[in-house]
């Protein structure tokens, strides 16, 4: 079996040493080629020319955004489709993602334990038994996620942790939440909800302050504890949506206290949950934050959003 590891050399829960046991490790199962990012975006060039080059596996050392890269890369190999067969996940390597970022929701989605060397263990005794499953992707506009988006106040959020992470503070569940605190009560417009949920034959939701969309549960994690605002979202089916119609401060704080329980998540008067959805799209009147996989991309007025079933197959 041929494979290519793709190392973010900047990770944070891994060394030299570290990546060093990781590629000795792997060299005893398949024939590997290592080869290391140098900027944002390059995990998805990578990814692409591996799948190219006919490779079996591609296997992921580093956190959320270089499995986002690498699984662009790969959707962006598959080929015309006049000429394509069956699934994408049919014709594309597979994928297996060793975590080695701070948080790493999609290998702890897929079941895999929170530390590197663990994680590394459980892929090898994956690729010897050959065990994998395969699974759906989102995709917002022109760009495909593997658990989240977020369009308005999470994403705010997250661009404001990157901010504190470029001036040297460490990302941690008290950063994420000092940020969620700045950004609610300091530069959210809660009077006046901007965001238009439009679905193919269906009434339009209107007046949205927030929307979170998931391809997976959980949405993220606060440290060892899932966070689900839809605790049905599901690799295996469509999308999930939750949205908050007010920024009030005492039901937000409800809806908030509630992501944290099990079924039926939060609900209430300013809750909307939407589940398995194949197609929608966000419209707002002025700019709003927006995020894929905990990576800040901008502002947008519109995105739309598909389901992509059965895209790729992963060593778990």
């Amino acid at each position: 079996m041929r494979a290519v590891l793709v190392v973010n050399p900047k990770a944070t829960t891994t060394s030299e040493r570290s990546r060093d046991v990781l590629v000795r490790a792997l060299r005893s199962e398949v024939d590997l080629s290592v080869r290391y990012t140098r900027r944002r975006g390059h995990a998805t060039t990578l990814a692409r020319q591996a799948a190219e080059e006919g490779v079996d596996l591609v296997v992921t050392l580093g956190g959320d955004g270089t499995v986002n890269e690498v699984v662009n890369g790969l959707m962006s190999a598959l080929p015309t489709t006049e000429a394509a067969e069956g699934s994408p996940a049919e014709q594309l390597p597979a994928l297996a993602t060793v975590p080695g970022g701070s948080t790493n929701v999609f290998a702890r989605a897929l079941g895999l334990p929170r530390e590197w060397p663990d994680g590394a263990s459980m892929i090898l005794e994956g690729l010897r038994l050959g065990r994998h499953r395969t699974i759906g992707l989102g995709r917002a506009d022109d760009r495909y996620f593997t658990f989240c988006a977020g369009f308005g106040v999470d994403a705010a959020v997250i661009h404001r942790v990157e901010g504190s992470r470029r001036r040297g503070q460490v990302s941690t569940p008290s950063l994420y939440f000092r940020s969620t605190l700045a950004q609610y009560f300091l530069a959210s417009d809660r009077r006046h909800p901007a965001i238009a949920l439009q679905r193919p034959e269906q009434p339009t939701e209107e007046q949205l302050a927030t929307v979170i969309v998931q391809n997976t549960a959980p949405w993220t994690y606060l440290g060892d504890r899932e966070v689900n605002p839809n605790p049905e979202a599901s690799f295996d089916l469509g999308l999930d949506a939750f949205a908050l119609r007010q920024l009030r401060v005492t039901s937000t704080t409800r809806a908030i206290t509630q992501f944290f329980g099990q079924q039926p998540g939060p609900h209430g008067k300013q809750v909307l949950r939407l589940h398995d959805l194949t197609e929608f799209t966000l419209v707002a009147r002025r700019p709003q934050a927006f995020q894929l996989d905990g990576e800040y991309l901008g502002e947008r007025e519109k995105v739309e959003f598909t389901a992509t079933p059965a895209a790729v197959r992963v060593i778990c």
